[in-house]
């Protein structure tokens, strides 16, 4: 997306232009999250890939946005994002 711009040939005398306009390819999940279980007390992390490295992801517990703190830990490493859950209780499923 960052090649979008405007492109100029010079010979001097002469100038020729061309507008690029590079359409992003959407970000698909190539494997999406799984259910998990955990026993109370104990980490759970949930896992998911995207098709797109270090695409910006958001992690939410149903309407609710989840930030990074001590009981959330968010990972992300090229394609794979993780959500890293500490000391799970019932509340949390």
């Amino acid at each position: 997306k960052s090649d979008s711009d405007t492109y100029t040939c010079d010979i001097g005398d002469a100038q020729s232009r061309a507008k690029l306009v590079v359409q992003e390819r959407p970000v698909l999940f190539k494997k999406e999250l799984q259910n998990e279980e955990a026993k109370e007390g104990k980490q759970v992390k949930l896992t998911c890939e995207l098709s797109k490295p270090d695409t910006p992801v958001k992690w939410m517990k149903g309407d609710t946005v989840l930030y990074a703190s001590e009981k959330y830990e968010f990972k992300q490493h090229g394609t794979v994002a993780e959500l890293i859950i500490r000391d799970v209780k019932s509340i949390d499923a």
